[in-house]
């Protein structure tokens, strides 16, 4: 088995996920899919947001899932009123994904966009924040932490800032969810994303949205899929639900769904267990930074498991490769998934290595190795 340090991409999913999607589409194949859907509609209607209300300490009535993280995000953001008079702002370390439905916005609606000012640390100005909010900042979008770099933004720290004001708070917390404390209610933020293949360690093909109550009331949906609408008459429907899930599409997948579920109930478990663990991060920073030519792309004071380099002599794919031959999973992190910050900092591609709760002392002791062999 390789050493699999790619979680920022996808982590490994567990036996009883797998176990678990593996069985729903048996059934699906011997029994019907919708037979199979009846039958454990209790978990696909009930359990998993119940699951998915503990993991980010959220309303059940305020979450909704996707196919991904980023549908979950276009979904939402996509149904806000914002017009010219409206000042959105964001981070340079907005994912590319968001930041082309913000431009695509700004053409749109003639929204202005603003990028929060960073420290020379690479810490968010959280001081600029204080000085510069106004009634007309409508939104606030934050990376909890960024795909490209493994800086921790203080998004708890930003939500009381914002609390008397009347903006949005948006967080992505795609790269968070699984490896840090989450807690919705003490971000305080009014739409909460995230994907259920990175450090949740659950399928592909799942995502899911915290949407809050003043956001939904703010939100007017282009669509409404059938089962959260009716059709009353011939020309006239009404929405019979005023939660989070009237942004959802009723055809998904069962089995991803459940092992998503699967993967909530792994995290929590996992997560009740008291343990220091290996400090996978610190050791993997340690092998890159003894080497010639390294660069650490390193920014902030607070950091999560995804870290970020690159080398004078060899390209990102090369290193991503060689690795490979050694049995170390890495990947490529490109400069312009994280347009507003990493090409700045010089970088086009980058190596990126995301470790986890998986990762044991002698896992980094192979990177290192490997690395050493790759890079002399």
């Amino acid at each position: 088995m390789p050493v699999h340090l790619n979680t920022a991409g996808a982590g490994l999913m567990p036996a009883e996920v797998v176990d678990t999607m593996n069985a729903h589409l048996a059934q699906e194949a011997a029994e019907g899919a919708y037979e199979t859907e009846l039958r454990h509609a209790d978990i696909l209607e009930k359990g998993v947001y119940e699951e998915l209300a503990a993991v980010l300490d959220a309303p059940v009535d305020d979450l909704a899932l996707f196919d991904s993280a980023t549908r979950a995000w276009t979904a939402v953001v996509s149904a806000l009123h914002l017009t010219d008079a409206d000042r959105v702002w964001i981070t340079p370390y907005e994912y590319a994904g968001n930041l082309i439905l913000w431009t695509e916005l700004r053409r749109r609606t003639g929204l202005r966009i603003e990028v929060v000012p960073l420290l020379p640390s690479g810490d968010l100005d959280l001081d600029w924040m204080r000085r510069t909010i106004r009634e007309d900042v409508a939104v606030v979008s934050v990376p909890h932490v960024p795909s490209g770099c493994g800086i921790v933004n203080p998004v708890e720290e930003i939500g009381r800032i914002l609390t008397p004001w009347p903006c949005l708070y948006l967080v992505d917390a795609c790269q968070s969810v699984g490896q840090l404390d989450v807690s919705v209610r003490q971000i305080g933020c009014d739409l909460l994303t995230g994907a259920g293949r990175k450090f949740l360690c659950g399928p592909r093909g799942t995502g899911f949205a915290a949407v809050g109550p003043r956001l939904r009331a703010a939100a007017a949906p282009v669509f409404h899929d059938l089962h959260a609408a009716d059709m009353t008459a011939a020309d006239h429907y009404e929405v019979h639900t005023d939660g989070a899930r009237r942004f959802e599409y009723a055809e998904r997948s069962g089995a991803a769904v459940r092992g998503l579920d699967a993967a909530l109930r792994h995290h929590r478990a996992r997560t009740a267990r008291p343990g220091t663990g290996h400090d996978a991060r610190a050791a993997v920073r340690d092998a890159v930074a003894a080497l010639p030519g390294t660069r650490l792309i390193d920014p902030g004071t607070r950091h999560a498991s995804i870290l970020t380099f690159d080398c004078a002599h060899l390209p990102a794919a090369r290193i991503r490769d060689e690795l490979a031959a050694h049995g170390v999973n890495v990947w490529v992190a490109q400069g312009n998934h994280t347009p507003l910050y990493l090409p700045g900092q010089g970088v086009d591609h980058a190596v990126r290595v995301s470790p986890h709760h998986y990762t044991s002392t002698q896992d980094t002791e192979v990177f290192a190795r490997a690395l050493r062999h790759v890079i002399r």
